[in-house]
C-alpha cells in the first residue's frame, strides 16, 4: 500500500509555471507507475501523465504535450509535473496516482490517490 500527498498548487497567471510533486510513503514506491490526473469543476476527471517504474517509459495528454513534463526520483519517493506556458483551461484539482503497472490513461486503473492539489491560472 502508498499514500500520497500532493504540494505546490496555487495561482499563477497565464503563460506562467507551477512544479507539482506528490510524495509517496513507503519503500516501494518504485515498483508503481504514477500518474497525474486533473478534475475541473462540472468535468470528469482526465488523464495528464504518467511514467512508468522505471522512468524510460513517459504518457501525456495531447492536451499538454509539450507544456508539461512528468519525471520521478524514486531515491527521494516523489514524482513531480512541471508545468509549462500554462493556460487558463489548465485549472482544476490536481491528484497524484499510482499503480502497479501503466495501463492507460484510465483514472479508474489507479489503485491509490492523492488528496489533490488546486491549480488556478488566471488570464
Amino acid at each position: 500500500q502508498v499514500q500520497l500527498v500532493e504540494s505546490g498548487g496555487g495561482l499563477v497567471q497565464a503563460g506562467g509555471s507551477l512544479r507539482l510533486s506528490c510524495a509517496a510513503s513507503g519503500r516501494t514506491f518504485r515498483l508503481y507507475a504514477m500518474g497525474w490526473f486533473r478534475q475541473a469543476p462540472g468535468k470528469e476527471r482526465e488523464f495528464v501523465a504518467a511514467i512508468s517504474r522505471s522512468t524510460d517509459n513517459t504518457y501525456y495528454a495531447d492536451s499538454v504535450k509539450s507544456r508539461f513534463a512528468i519525471s520521478r526520483d524514486n531515491a527521494k519517493n516523489t514524482v513531480y509535473l512541471q508545468m509549462n506556458s500554462l493556460k487558463p483551461e489548465d485549472t482544476a484539482v490536481y491528484y497524484c496516482a499510482a499503480d502497479q503497472d501503466y495501463r492507460g490513461p484510465r483514472w479508474t486503473a489507479y489503485d491509490y490517490w492523492g488528496q489533490g492539489t488546486q491549480v488556478t491560472v488566471s488570464s
